[in-house]
């Protein structure tokens, strides 16, 4: 049988001469990242994302204004009922958020302090990077909380609480606008993770 004749190859397709042996890449000869890698590398900013502070600085104001109301119109202890289920009332916390930890003063309060200032940077890092509203949106109203209660736990070593929940005998623990806030963005961070994130990021 006779041998198949391989068609010559066009001049075309040939690569120019000494091509082969220069390497793609920058300067230094190595290979350039995609630009898009390249961008995230710098760590540069999401553009305005430092407006979603504002959101934390309410939850903050928020926060100490109400704390400081109950402190000044309440005696500790004191409860009002609202409704069948729900009393105001001032109490004060050593723990973290829903008086976890509570009673464990010699050292919760610096654990949960150094805790909360490491949360606090973490967060402020993941809003920079940006995103989408929502999570942006919680990470912001987490930063809010974290932020409230470590005022209160450096200044007064305990957290002042005020909102109670109860039915028939059982009673949740006190909490307030911070603790709402960490549990409403952490809500808000859950929600987004179910969401199509092909979608354009907003800030």
């Amino acid at each position: 049988m006779p041998d198949a004749k391989v068609p010559p190859r066009s001049l075309h397709s040939l690569p120019p001469k000494g091509a082969e042996s220069v390497p793609r890449g920058g300067p230094s000869g190595l290979p350039t990242a995609p630009r898009s890698i390249a961008m995230t590398a710098r760590g540069a900013p999401a553009p305005g994302w430092w407006k979603w502070l504002v959101l934390a600085i309410v939850v903050i104001a928020l926060d100490l204004a109400t704390k400081s109301w109950f402190v000044a119109h309440f005696r500790e202890g004191e409860q009002v009922a609202i409704t069948g289920f729900f009393s105001l009332i001032l109490a004060y916390n050593t723990g973290a958020a829903f008086s976890f930890l509570a009673g464990h003063d010699a050292w919760a309060r610096w654990l949960l302090t150094c805790i909360a200032i490491v949360a606090s940077v973490f967060l402020v890092w993941m809003l920079r990077r940006g995103g989408h509203r929502m999570m942006m949106a919680g990470l912001a109203l987490i930063l809010g909380g974290a932020l409230g209660n470590l005022w209160d736990r450096i200044v007064g070593g305990r957290v002042t609480d005020f909102l109670l929940f109860h039915y028939a005998g059982w009673y949740w623990p006190a909490f307030n606008v911070a603790d709402s806030a960490i549990t409403v963005g952490a809500a808000l961070l859950i929600l987004d993770s179910f969401r199509d994130h092909g979608r354009k990021e907003s800030t």
